[in-house]
Parts: C-alpha cells; sequence; structure tokens
C-alpha cells in the first residue's frame, strides 16, 4: 500500500507552478499574545482530537478482540439474515463510535465557544452531531451491507471489487453533496449580482476557467473563521465563500482567496484526488482484507464476535466479522489518508502560487494569511510530525513565505 501510495503521488504531484518559500519568522506577523493563544487553543484541541481517534479504535478492538456477552449475542442474532443484520450493525456501530466520542468533541467545542471561534450553542451543536450520526449511520450501514455481501459472494479476492464499489461511491459522494448533504447543514445562495460577483467572473475569465456558479454559505451561524472551497462534479461544480469571508475581510483579501480556489477548478484538482483514490484503493481494500482476515482470527480464539474468519473462508461471512473490518478500515485509512496528505500539501502550494500570479497582489495575499491564521486562532508553525501525519495544507508560515518570495522575485 505504500508503494502504491508512493507511486500516486509521485504520478499526480504537481511538477511546476510552485514557489519556493522564503524563510520568515513568526514574530515578524504576529505579536507574542497570538502566539501564546493559538499554542494554547490549538494544543489542547490537538490533544483532544487525537484521543478521539484513539478511543475509536480501542471501541473497535474491544467490540472485535473481546465483545461482552450481550454483544456476541447481537451479532449471532443478526446472522439469522446476514444482509439485513450487517446493515443494522454497521449503523450501530457507527452510532455507538457517535456516542463514545461525544464527551470529547463536547469538550473541544466548549473551548471554542470560550475563545469565541465557534458561535453554536449547546442544543445547535448537538442538533449537527445528531444529524451527522444519522447520515454516517446510514452510509455505515449501506456500507456494511455492501461489505458483507461481496464476502460472501467473492470470499477470497472480495477486495477488488471492493475498490471499484470505493472509487464509485468517492464520485458519486463529490458529485452529489453539494446539492444533497450540504444543504442539510447550511444555506447555500448565488452570490448576487453586484461588483464581487462581477470581479469573480471577470477573474474567472482572466484565468481561462468555467467556474460554474459561485455560492455564499452561511457559515458564520457556526464559526467565525473564514474559508472557502471547490466541491462538486460536471453540473454541480461550484466555489462557495464563507459569508464572514465575504463581508469581513477586505476585497483584496477575498479576490486572493478567489483566486486560489479558481486555481483548483483550472487544475482539475477534485478529479487529481479520485484519480489518487483510484490508484491507491486497490492496495489499500487488499490490506484492509489481510487485516480483517488476522484480527477476526484472533478474536475467534478469544470467543470474541470476529469468529466469523472461517465463515468468511467459505463465503458465509456475517455481521460478526464487521468489527474487525470496521477495525482494519479504521487504521488503513488513518495511513492512506497520511499519505493523500502529501499530495494535497502541494496541490495546495500550486494554488497559492496561481494566486498570487493571477492577482499579483502579494500583500493583499500575505494580509489574508495572517488575518487567516488570527481569526480561526490556528498556530503558524504547527508540530512537524503532526503536520506531516494530518495537514493538509502548507503551514501559515510557509503559505507567507510565498508571498514574500513572489514579492521579492517581481
Amino acid at each position: 500500500m505504500a508503494v502504491a501510495a508512493g507511486a500516486a503521488t509521485l504520478i499526480l504531484r504537481p511538477r511546476s507552478g510552485l514557489i519556493e518559500p522564503a524563510a520568515v519568522e513568526a514574530s515578524a506577523y504576529f505579536s507574542a499574545e497570538q502566539l501564546d493563544a493559538a499554542r494554547d487553543f490549538r494544543g489542547l484541541q490537538r490533544a483532544l482530537g487525537l484521543a478521539e481517534i484513539g478511543l475509536s479504535a480501542a471501541a473497535l478492538a474491544l467490540l472485535a478482540l473481546w465483545p461482552p456477552r450481550p454483544v456476541r449475542a447481537a451479532f449471532e442474532w443478526a446472522g439469522r439474515r446476514p444482509l439485513l443484520g450487517a446493515a443494522a450493525a454497521g449503523a450501530t456501530i457507527s452510532l455507538a463510535l457517535t456516542v463514545v466520542t461525544l464527551p470529547l468533541g463536547l469538550w473541544r467545542h466548549e473551548r471554542a465557544v470560550d475563545v469565541g471561534l465557534s458561535t453554536q450553542d449547546l442544543g445547535a451543536w448537538l442538533a449537527d452531531v445528531a444529524r451527522a450520526g444519522g447520515i454516517g449511520a446510514l452510509f455505515a450501514g449501506v456500507g456494511a451491507t455492501l461489505a458483507i455481501a461481496l464476502i460472501r459472494r467473492f470470499p477470497r479476492h472480495w477486495w477488488a471489487p471492493g475498490a471499484v464499489c470505493v472509487v464509485a461511491i468517492g464520485v458519486v459522494l463529490v458529485y452529489l453533496s453539494p446539492i444533497v448533504l450540504d444543504p442539510l447543514f447550511n444555506r447555500f445562495t448565488p452570490l448576487p449580482r453586484g461588483e464581487l460577483r462581477s470581479e469573480v467572473l471577470a477573474l474567472a475569465d482572466r484565468a481561462g476557467v468555467e467556474v460554474g456558479e459561485v455560492y455564499r454559505v452561511d457559515a458564520s451561524r457556526r464559526t467565525t473563521g473564514a474559508n472557502a472551497y471547490v466541491g462538486g462534479l460536471g453540473h454541480t461544480k461550484r466555489v462557495v465563500l464563507y459569508d464572514n469571508l465575504i463581508e469581513d475581510y477586505p476585497r483584496p483579501e477575498v479576490t486572493s482567496v478567489v483566486a486560489h480556489e479558481l486555481a483548483h477548478v483550472k487544475h482539475r484538482d477534485v478529479l487529481r484526488g479520485l484519480a489518487w483514490l483510484a490508484l491507491v484503493a486497490p492496495a489499500a481494500l487488499w490490506l484492509v482484507a489481510l487485516l480483517t482476515e488476522r484480527i477476526a482470527a484472533r478474536g475467534a480464539r478469544a470467543g470474541g464476535a470476529g469468529a466469523g474468519v472461517a465463515a468468511a473462508a467459505d463465503g458465509r461471512a456475517g455481521p460478526g466479522l464487521l468489527p474487525a473490518l470496521a477495525l482494519s478500515l479504521a487504521l488503513v485509512s488513518l495511513a492512506v489518508e497520511s499519505a493523500g496528505n502529501v499530495l494535497s500539501r502541494r496541490v495546495e502550494a500550486r494554488a497559492d502560487a496561481f494566486a498570487l500570479e493571477l492577482t499579483r497582489d502579494p500583500q493583499a495575499f500575505i494580509a489574508l494569511e495572517r488575518r487567516l491564521a488570527v481569526t480561526n486562532i490556528s498556530e503558524p508553525d504547527p508540530p512537524a510530525l503532526y503536520h506531516d501525519v494530518f495537514g493538509t495544507h502548507p503551514t501559515t508560515l510557509e503559505r507567507l513565505g510565498y508571498g514574500v518570495s513572489y514579492e521579492r522575485e517581481r
């Protein structure tokens, strides 16, 4: 899998249009108070996020290897109707993980409220958690049913059609999310006719980009942080701007954000991500299959619900195999996402360079990166190991360095 991820990143990485960042010091752009506040806030937020990952993995390990007697009985009962039972078991496992990690998520939310980053009260936040948990349970139920069906039909090689399904589901989700899932959480309105819309369309024309639609999203109902993104495929392709970005940031900085997002459209970066997934999915699912078999076998020796490894080998797999499968998926997904972040950081670096070339306004770019870090209470230079594993974008210091380099060279 590591070879597949490395090869996919090597093939799909941007090879031109990048800027070597200048070396800059955080103290030149941020006060000591701002740096201390970001360090204090993000340090514990990181620890809580890692604790959520660890707690989820521990809960899945418990279900796979040492399930309580009532859980074993529930899996045995669900096994009477394997596919329907798999749907119920998959949804239940998903909801259980949501409940298990809820206290840590609540702690993170309350800390965000305390520093003014979150604008949601507890009731609204819990409603979002419930909505996301329900959607996650639905997808988990469907995914579990599909997985058990494939394992029963192709006991030895289910990972191959499974990889095809993963890529197909990824394409469908990217296409449908802007019009089906995203509106469940926020209200999206087309950017109204006016000066900003005209500037965005003129910028897209200069960039040679068919932008699709530009939307404004009511992000301020949840956060004071600002952001923008590109999503969708084909007819659902769109650039989305946070309302607080539009209202609170100077126009040159908003233009810099738009130029960055236009770079993703210009270079078809959404398709690049799907292509990376297609190249890595077969090896990743093969590893999932190996891990599932070994975890289930160990669970069987311990008398756990994973005692379905023999049944899986002759096409009689049932819901009892799901905890081992879910734990394997969680472990492999973490590794895959970390590998994918290497490509993501390079893609985002090229988008920054594209924005600088398109706007030719490094001062606005530098001011934007500084303002985003302060508003989002982000560390300009987070711990290197954490950033290597979880970072999807260059650090703020690196991005400031792009602006400084561009300004010096031009």
